[in-house]
């Protein structure tokens, strides 16, 4: 990649000042030998598998002899182990140091740590000092462990995030010296202009000190590139009243409005009650991107969009989850899959859940709007290389493939929307709806963390409500120093999504027991084929992160869709199978050749958000039979785009050669198929992790307290003009891409929210 790169400094690299693991010397060791027993160094001769063209021999040789022990990487996979559960940091401290010691690693690792010379004393050697061979022998027995939970965890921890930090790892040029061996290189925008328009250039004087005007600049308040002084005046100078705190006390901001969360549902509410003449305050934890600024680095951006870094694991690993944290929420990262509501869905709402605004007009007309404002279009005029082996495998098997809305132009041709889409073209709520609303004196709060809301005492409040919210709490970070914001407000708004809206609503002292339950993840469960570039059929041409993430759906049941993901190496890196170090290294080699699809399921089991940070989650067993169907129809339709070889991400390499394959070898391989809850499921050697990116139900609308955790306009049976308007309102898993659900909820809650301020200043 070339050194003059454009995009923002803080999505080009991970330049840490310093690491913060705490680990000591004897822990890190034995860690760096982890890392360097699951990604050896290696030979390159012997290959199992042809190098794809364009890589030269020293490529592939520097590429095999590279290993995750080398440089900074044990300490980046000691930083990311902290974003894990208490309970993972704590199994990953004690097993470390376990093997820092010689009767530890015996007691962990058996008869293979003994030394090899026989006159050896005493016997048994250190993790760290036992040859990469044996090394790599004892994680494969974690792998496989029946009953160990504790070591089969250790081993999933180390295998992500060794991979991911192994394949993410930049330069200062941002480049990963892996990706031209394996095949790839960081996505630019297709168009000429846009190609032009991120290429770097030499800028004159007056060019450099006025950069082009952003499209929230008018509104929008970094506050963490402000001192207290300047972020006072930034706030006067947009129209807050501000009153600025004593002896380093708070300071006091007041609006009608406060709204916590920038994404698909706050962005709308922002518009909505903008549009309706009301001062609106949006409070966002993360930074400001525009297309100028995304680079389609995976590490760097994946640190700085998503929460915890990308690395959000459930508390019983079973499943990973992606959420956005940057000013446009999930819309800001997410693949541009823009479903509308199906029928059937909101007439269960409306029926059997007592929400009857989803089975009236109003509901369809939200949609209308949502789309027309995303300029929503239905189909593209090129595929990439996953959805054309979607869409082709659905043909030679006479299915259905379905066209999936988007929001973006169907000439839009971008596989990095998910790192940010950095040519504009993806329409997420930081492009549309938080530019109406800052256009019309909205303002938005950048690096401000809400802390609670805050409840005073309503005695006879409506409808049983005993408090009333009258604004939030806020942190800031300006200047390096802390700055406590307190927003009084007429109405206060959580939408920061389902997995950060409960903890922020029992922070603030509800005891609701619907807050933080009913949580649904549409778990998804992934199938690969490889085709090799010597495929015959010139309409699969292409590499896997080329092209639209999301234009061709397969729906299987009611409950079952087939799509494509986005994946950078290194995500594909942790999620894929690992079997020794170099089966994952040959895997690697064909990684941009390498065709993912994933059956999701609309989940009727239901997990639990218990804290920030803190989830629960484990699909029913009807959710597993859906999705072990899918996965199933998912390797159908691969073997019939033509695949060499297709697999699962089931943990001992399941997978299947194509070449003169029958049909009774394939069917015989598909009973072989299952899915699996996850690395600790008891007596099962075998094991698989699922991922979510649609996070929905954790303080869901009911007909009464005893059903939801706000009522059907979204407000919540304790406080009054305490609002939800995010993914976490909807009733059950929708079963689609939410995102138009999500906005087109949030819509009608913010049109009631403006029409009872309206009624109350009469």
């Amino acid at each position: 990649m070339a050194t003059g790169r454009r995009g923002s400094p803080l999505l080009r690299r991970c330049k840490r000042e310093g690491y913060t693991h705490g680990l000591r010397p004897p822990q890190m060791e034995a860690l760096r030998a982890m890392c360097g027993a699951l990604i050896p160094s290696l030979p390159v001769e012997g290959l199992h598998v042809q190098p794809q063209p364009g890589r030269g021999k020293d490529d592939l040789d520097r590429f095999f002899r590279a290993s995750a022990a080398d440089g900074a990487i044990p300490d980046e996979v000691a930083e990311m182990v902290t974003r894990c559960v208490w309970e993972g940091v704590l199994l990953m401290r004690i097993v470390l140091w376990v093997l820092s010691t010689r009767i530890g690693t015996l007691a962990l690792c058996g008869r293979l740590c003994f030394s090899a010379g026989k006159s050896s004393f005493p016997y048994a050697c250190r993790f760290a000092d036992m040859p990469v061979e044996r090394r790599e022998r004892v994680l494969q027995r974690w792998s496989g462990a029946r009953w160990l939970f504790p070591l089969k965890i250790t081993f999933v921890i180390a295998k992500l995030l060794s991979h991911y930090a192994f394949y993410t790892m930049v330069n200062e040029n941002s480049d990963n010296p892996s990706w031209k061996a394996i095949g790839y290189s960081v996505p630019v925008p297709a168009a000429a202009a846009d190609v032009d328009r991120l290429r770097p250039r030499e800028l004159g004087p007056a060019e450099a000190e006025a950069p082009s005007p952003r499209p929230l600049d008018s509104g929008v308040v970094e506050t963490r590139s402000l001192n207290d002084a300047t972020l006072l005046k930034s706030l006067t100078e947009r129209g807050v009243a501000v009153k600025a705190g004593v002896s380093g006390a708070h300071h006091t901001v007041q609006c009608d409005v406060v709204i916590v969360g920038s994404g698909c549902g706050g962005g709308v509410a922002a518009a909505v009650l903008a549009a309706a003449g009301r001062k609106v305050v949006v409070v966002e934890k993360g930074d400001y991107f525009t297309a100028e600024s995304y680079t389609s680095v995976e590490g760097p951006s994946m640190e700085r969009l998503y929460e915890k870094g990308g690395i959000f694991c459930t508390s019983n690993v079973t499943t990973i989850m992606f959420a956005g944290t940057t000013v446009g929420g999930g819309s800001a990262i997410n693949w541009s899959a823009s479903v509308r509501t199906p029928e059937w869905v909101t007439q269960e709402w409306a029926r059997e859940h007592g929400l009857p605004m989803f089975g009236r007009p109003e509901y369809a007309h939200a949609m209308d709007a949502v789309c027309a404002r995303l300029a929503v279009t239905g189909g593209c005029r090129e595929e990439g290389f996953q959805n054309k082996v979607l869409r082709r495998g659905c043909e030679a098997l006479g299915l259905r493939g379905d066209a999936v809305p988007r929001n973006s132009s169907e000439g839009h041709f971008c596989g990095s929307c998910h790192l940010g889409c950095p040519t504009g073209d993806k329409r997420g709520t930081d492009t549309t709806w938080l530019v109406d609303a800052v256009a019309r004196g909205a303002v938005v709060l950048t690096g401000c963390k809400a802390e609670r809301f805050v409840l005073e005492s309503n005695p006879g409040g409506r409808d049983g409500r005993s408090n009333r919210c009258v604004g939030l709490v806020a942190t800031c970070m300006s200047d390096g120093i802390t700055k406590k914001l307190r927003i009084e407000a007429k109405v206060s708004v959580s939408a920061c999504g389902a997995l950060m809206t409960p903890p922020l609503l029992r922070n603030s002292g509800l005891q609701n027991s619907h807050v933080g339950r009913n949580l649904h993840l549409h778990p998804v469960s992934m199938a690969w084929g490889y085709f090799p570039d010597s495929t015959p059929e010139a309409e699969l041409s292409g590499k896997c992160y080329e092209g639209g993430i999301i234009t061709t759906m397969r729906r299987v049941t009611a409950r079952t869709i087939i799509q494509t993901p986005a994946l950078g190496p290194g995500c594909w890196a942790s999620l894929v199978p690992w079997e020794s170090g170099r089966d994952m290294k040959e895997r690697m080699l064909r990684y941009a050749r390498t065709a993912h699809a994933f059956a999701l399921v609309r989940d009727r089991g239901a997990g639990h958000v218990d804290g920030e940070g803190r989830v629960r989650y484990t699909p029913s067993r009807e959710d597993v039979d859906e999705l072990r169907n899918g996965l199933r129809q998912t390797l159908r339709i691969l073997v019939a785009a033509g695949a060499a070889e297709v697999g699962t991400h089931r943990s001992d390499g399941l997978r299947l050669r194509c070449d003169g394959l029958r049909d009774e070898d394939l069917e015989a391989f598909l009973k072989q198929v299952t899915v699996e809850k996850g690395p600790m499921v008891p007596g099962h050697d075998k094991w698989a992790l699922h991922c979510s990116a649609h996070q929905m139900g954790s303080c869901r609308m009911g007909s009464s307290p005893k059903h939801g955790a706000v009522d059907g306009r979204g407000e919540s049976w304790e406080a009054e003009g305490l609002y939800v308007c995010d993914g976490s309102l909807l009733p059950t898993a929708v079963g689609v891409n939410p995102m138009i659900t999500i906005q087109s909820t949030a819509y009608c809650v913010s049109k009631g929210i403006a029409e009872s301020l309206a009624r109350d200043n009469k």
